[in-house]
Parts: C-alpha cells; structure tokens; sequence
C-alpha cells in the first residue's frame, strides 16, 4: 500500500454560542481537513483546527506546514509515511491530521475499527464533561443550570485571572449543583498566590480537579500548587510531548496530565504518552481543542481503548456545534455518547 494522494480542504463549523475562556473566544470551529488516499483504494481522513494560542498555529501556518511535507510523503507506504512526519519540524496540530489519518490506514488494512486496532474489543458508553464558557457571573450559572438539566453532568468550568469572580462562580455552581462534577479550568490565568487563594477560599467545596493554573513553562509553581493542593491538579498546555509527560510525571509535578492530539502530534504519539502513563499509574484527561468530528471520532476511539488510563474525556466539539454532524461515528445522548457501529 502506497500513498498515492494528500489533498486538504477547509472546513469550518459554527457554534451555538461563542467558546471562551482566558486564551481566546472562538465563534466557529475551523480546520484543515486532510484526505490521503492510497493506490490499493483505501482512503483516510485527518483533521486538525487553527488553534494559535495553544499550538501556535492557525489555518495558513497548518496548509502550508502539510504542503511542505506533502511530496516527501507521497509514493511511500503510510509506516515510512510515519516515520518522515514526525522527522519534521512541521506544528503539531499539523502532524497531527496527517498522523491521524496514517494511523486510520493502519486499521483499515487489517479490517479492523481504530480501537480495535489499538487492542480493544469490547464496546462502552463514554461521557465527555461540557464546557462553561467563561462570561459574567449570572450567565455562567445559568448556562450551568441548562447543561445539568439537560444531563450533562461533568461542567468543565472556565474562569479567568479574576479571583473573586472565580470563586463566586464556583461556589455558587456547587450549591445550585451539588450533585454536578467540576472541573476547574483557568487556561493559564492565575499567578501562585491567586492559585493558592482560590483552592483555600473553596476548600469546602467538593471539585474534580484544577486544569493548568498557571502558565505553561513555570512548572515550579505548577509543582508548588499541586504539594499544597487539597485538589488534585491537571497539567494542560505545560505538556506536549511524551518527554513533556516524563518531566511533569517525575518531578510529581501535577497529579494528572491532560493529552491532546493537536499537541502531542496525534495518535500514535497519544499513545506513547498513553502507554508512558498506564506505566506510571498515572490517570489521564483525553482532551481537545473544539476540533471537526472526525479528529473528535478518532480521540473517542482511543478514550475506549485505553479508558483504565483516562478518567475523564473532554470531548464536547459536537455538543457545541450549531448543527448535528453525518461525519460522527458516535451519538452524542447527553450524559453518554455510544459508538455507533
């Protein structure tokens, strides 16, 4: 099997109501969407979203990254097709939708499903948590209210670098919602202190965890946050790669880690880092960056296959799309999201 095509389009998504948190506000989900096709017929999708606060990269930076790499890949079975992409120094959400796609060949030439080819035979139910956008007080609890009646329990909450507003909302969402999972998520907006005097002020309420306090590089506050936390903490943009992973797990910086195919530069590096975890018996979040829905059914197919790692999915995309998506190969019932095969 040789790659005989690898041909991009852009793909945009509109959302129901605009995704914000302290990074950016994102109205509409726009990717490249990757089509590699091989001389034996079979086809494979990848995708990857323009996500510049994250990745660095936005729509031109990921066309023309695939361009760049395009020829090299071409008349090459999707294993040496492999090996080159993650030779390159092309952005990883970039790599991402090619790998995505390479991987996807994988598990088509031995006429097996992605999970199945990532070693799992047996079905489940998922759930992904829902996000809250980061708003003003009345309208983040309201939007909380609506999600939870609607049965999507686990609420990843947005906040920002305003404290007082922060904990307003969370303990305010815990006493309209007892019943509700929180996950706090502040993207990078607080500083040590505002960290530490967050966690103390809601100490009695009950939360999941904290998601990437603090900015991404200052890994000795992370590390500082997470020996006083009564909360379990997440490290988010703070890991990458699988050498991201090691650094965080070793230095026990972080209780969690949260993988994402647009950083780690796709599924066969997710599951490095996945492998790397179950190892180290630490738990993972499997997340993404408001991606197209086959980037969406792929991270879905490897949450099944590894779900004694990953212990929470935020996997929302579809939730949040203005319009149900044909490309899914997954129902999306609220509280659990069954494959349909």
């Amino acid at each position: 099997m040789k790659i005989k095509s690898i041909e991009t389009q852009l793909k945009t998504i509109p959302l129901k109501t605009p995704f914000i948190t302290a990074l950016r506000r994102v109205e509409n989900v726009e990717f490249v969407r990757v089509h590699v096709a091989c001389d034996n017929g079979f086809e494979a999708i990848g995708e990857a979203p323009a996500t510049k606060a994250i990745t660095g990269e936005g729509l031109e930076d990921i066309l023309s990254s695939i361009e760049s790499v395009k020829l090299s890949l071409i008349g090459t079975s999707p294993l040496e097709a492999l090996e080159i992409l993650h030779k390159s120094s092309i952005g990883s959400s970039a790599k991402a939708a090619l790998d995505m796609a390479f991987v996807w060949l994988f598990a088509r030439e031995k006429n097996q499903t992605l999970f199945q080819y990532f070693g799992e035979e047996n079905i489940c139910t998922l759930q992904t948590d829902i996000t809250v956008s980061l708003k003003d007080y009345n309208s983040m609890i309201e939007d909380s209210i609506a999600y939870f009646e609607k049965g999507l329990h686990i609420l990843k909450v947005k906040l920002g670098s305003d404290i007082a507003h922060a904990v307003k909302v969370t303990k305010e969402i815990a006493h309209k919602l007892p019943e509700a999972k929180l996950i706090i998520d502040a993207n990078q907006a607080w500083s040590l202190e505002d960290s530490l005097a967050y966690i103390e002020a809601v100490r009695t309420v009950n939360i999941e965890l904290i998601e990437q306090p603090v900015i991404a590089k200052d890994i000795e506050s992370l590390k500082i946050i997470t020996q006083k936390s009564h909360i379990p903490i997440l490290a988010d943009e703070t890991v990458f790669t699988l050498q991201d992973a090691k650094k965080v797990i070793e230095s026990q910086s972080a209780d969690m880690i949260n993988i994402k195919l647009m950083k780690c530069g796709g599924l066969s590096k997710a599951v490095e880092v996945l492998e790397y975890a179950r190892v180290m018996n630490v738990k993972c979040m499997l997340g993404s960056m408001l991606e197209g829905p086959y980037s969406i059914n792929a991270a879905l197919h490897l949450a099944m296959a590894y779900r004694d790692v990953i212990a929470y999915i935020d996997l929302d995309s579809p939730l949040l799309y203005k319009e149900a998506s044909d490309d899914l190969e997954f129902d999306f019932n609220a509280s659990e999201i069954r494959y349909k095969g």
